[in-house]
């Protein structure tokens, strides 16, 4: 890494810190030319994420995009950036964590419903409607209905825990 001020390509470290999540180093340099002091960050490279899409187009994963497409279901909710920053992280690690390199748009619409939905039942059900293509309102009753079912199984699921305990 060539120093700020005055181009010289040798430094040397002077202090290394790994991020939260361990796919990162942040690194404070010193040129050992001028003195001039400067952070770096360095993480390895992944091999790129392939998106096929429902017409069967391929195209590289797109971070902004899923942020975009989130952040328009979550418009005035108390949904903070960092949450779904949170989910495209999960998202990105989870579609990485694959052995193929290429993934399905249905893969990862499942992936951010399935966030969503732990999130905010609102921005699943706004996600949901683009994502699944709702043309009705009968389509909205229809998938409020299957998360009212899926929420009560749950409950029920939750109160035969206790009975047993």
């Amino acid at each position: 890494m060539k120093c700020l001020q005055c181009q010289n390509p040798e430094s040397k470290v002077l202090e290394s810190r790994e991020s939260r999540d361990g796919r990162t180093v942040r690194r404070r340099r010193e040129c050992v030319s001028c003195g001039h002091r400067f952070t770096t960050f360095e993480r390895s490279e992944e091999q790129p994420l392939s998106i096929i899409k429902r017409d069967g187009m391929r195209e590289l994963f797109n971070r902004e995009k899923l942020l975009k497409s989130m952040g328009i279901a979550c418009q005035k909710r108390s949904v903070s950036p960092k949450s779904l920053d949170a989910i495209a992280d999960w998202v990105e690690s989870t579609c990485h964590s694959l052995e193929d390199r290429e993934i399905t748009s249905q893969k990862i619409g499942e992936l951010v419903l399935e966030a969503l939905l732990k999130l905010d039942p609102v921005a699943y059900v706004r996600f949901a409607s683009v994502y699944r293509a709702f043309s009705s309102p009968e389509d909205f009753v229809l998938e409020l209905k299957r998360l009212t079912e899926k929420a009560q199984s749950k409950n029920d699921f939750l109160l035969e825990l206790q009975r047993d305990v």
